[in-house]
């Protein structure tokens, strides 16, 4: 499974439960991340954007290790400032990084921007969206090794709102999945970015009510079949390490 957020802490606070639960039946995980969040409103002891963006690598490092993540990268893009970017180019340099890791499943967030309607998430979705397709056709970027084509797609999506912001327009979700296996190590890694200490705690006492559960809408898939709601990305896929 491959899993493209804006900003360390995506990984956790977007995906956490989703990552947790693949990484206990064995299946090989791969986060990338775009930013390194140096634009943050919540900036710790950081003296600089700099300083800023070198805390919250580690901080991403070490969330990916609490979450069981095998592999984790964080691109150079610069925060806050994804929708400028060379489209083109960006999406190259996901195409390639699906090429080589070959997911069945890639995960990422919708076009509504997530719970805080970042313009950041809006551009991860687009580009992971292009790329997911892109991928798989060989006339597109011929020279980033032989064509591959993920065979799942999923935004994330919510059952529940953060009060006081703009109200985004999420995807209705098609997989529901349980996370309360996975609930403490998801709040865990959460932890491990104390810079953002103020959102997790203006965000607790909501995790705390609807936690237990993520949600994921399925927008493209190998095959041509109708939707149908789940409790598991992987459903009826063959996947190397996949138990039960």
């Amino acid at each position: 499974m491959m899993c493209v957020g804006a900003h360390p802490d995506d990984e956790c606070f977007a995906f956490g439960g989703a990552l947790g639960l693949a990484a206990d039946r064995g299946i090989e995980t791969y986060v990338v991340c775009l930013t390194d969040g140096q634009a943050a409103t919540y900036r710790g002891d950081a003296a600089s954007g700099e300083a800023l963006g070198k805390i919250r690598r580690e901080e991403f490092i070490a969330s990916c290790k609490v979450l069981g993540v095998t592999h984790q990268e964080l691109l150079d893009y610069q925060d806050g400032r994804l929708e400028f970017v060379d489209f083109s180019r960006a999406v190259g340099r996901l195409v390639e990084r699906m090429r080589r890791f070959k997911p069945d499943v890639v995960i990422t967030f919708g076009g509504d921007g997530g719970l805080n309607t970042h313009n950041d998430h809006m551009m991860a979705s687009a580009l992971t969206t292009s790329a997911f397709h892109w991928s798989g056709r060989a006339k597109r970027y011929p020279e980033l090794a032989q064509p591959f084509q993920p065979r799942r797609l999923f935004y994330a999506s919510t059952n529940f709102f953060i009060p006081g912001r703009q109200i985004p327009l999420p995807a209705p979700w098609s997989v529901k999945l349980d996370i309360r296996s996975v609930q403490a190590r998801k709040a865990a890694a959460f932890r491990e970015h104390p810079s953002q200490g103020p959102v997790m705690e203006s965000t607790r006492e909501l995790f705390e009510k609807y936690g237990c559960e993520e949600f994921y809408t399925l927008v493209a898939a190998d095959g041509s079949h109708p939707v149908a709601l789940t409790d598991d990305l992987f459903a009826g896929l063959e996947v190397a390490g996949l138990e039960g």
